[in-house]
């Protein structure tokens, strides 16, 4: 259905949480969607944290071969030495996940360009990522151009149709990534509200 409605990416979960499904099953839900739209894995970044960090990048990679993947999306605690070290062995793009509470923490830079692209997600002490929970967009917009340059800024965190207009015209995401906000029940997409997201993306505006 995202597909069907236009989206450019797809993910599948194998970093914990009610939405977790193995690869065999990702594999198996991938294997309908057109090879023009992108593949997603989103992992935890404490596989491949400390002395186990090249076991964890080549568990990572054998994940993406089986899938299928196109890019992985790496939620954690990151550094930009880890996600390089990852990028090295995992045989896909790699997005780095930063998470944001208040202001944009200081080490974007250098986070961004070691990934393939950079993902502001909202801060939770409880979790890594779906929560539904916002962070204050106008507060970090302007910070946010300082870092632009060729390399997509994806934004994540509580988005949903009644407000993605308003996150797209505060800091003009390259890509906007909803998983909570077009559910009817924690790992239930709901047609409808993807539906209805997918109209609000398309109509909304970006501030200049």
């Amino acid at each position: 259905m995202a597909a069907f409605l236009g989206a450019s990416y797809v993910g599948v979960i194998f970093a914990g949480g009610p939405r977790e499904i193995t690869p065999a099953r990702a594999k198996a839900i991938l294997s309908d969607v057109p090879t023009l739209v992108r593949r997603v894995g989103v992992f935890g970044a404490k596989s491949i944290d400390g002395p186990n960090a090249a076991s964890g990048g080549a568990a990572i990679r054998r994940v993406v071969e089986q899938v299928g993947l196109d890019v992985v999306q790496l939620h954690g605690d990151l550094t930009a030495e880890s996600v390089a070290e990852l990028r090295e062995v995992v045989g896909a793009a790699v997005w780095a996940v930063s998470r944001v509470s208040g202001a944009l923490p200081p080490d974007l830079g250098s986070l961004i360009e070691a990934s393939d692209g950079l993902l502001l997600d909202a801060y939770s002490a409880s979790a890594l990522g779906g929560t539904g929970v916002s962070f204050a967009w106008e507060a970090v917009a302007a910070d946010l151009q300082t870092i632009r340059g060729e390399k997509p800024i994806i934004l994540a965190g509580g988005l949903r149709p009644e407000n993605v207009g308003e996150a797209i015209a505060a800091l003009a995401p390259d890509v906007v990534d909803v998983s909570s906000g077009v559910e009817s029940a924690p790992g239930i997409k709901d047609h409808e509200r993807m539906r209805a997201f997918r109209d609000a993306v398309l109509h909304a505006s970006i501030s200049t």
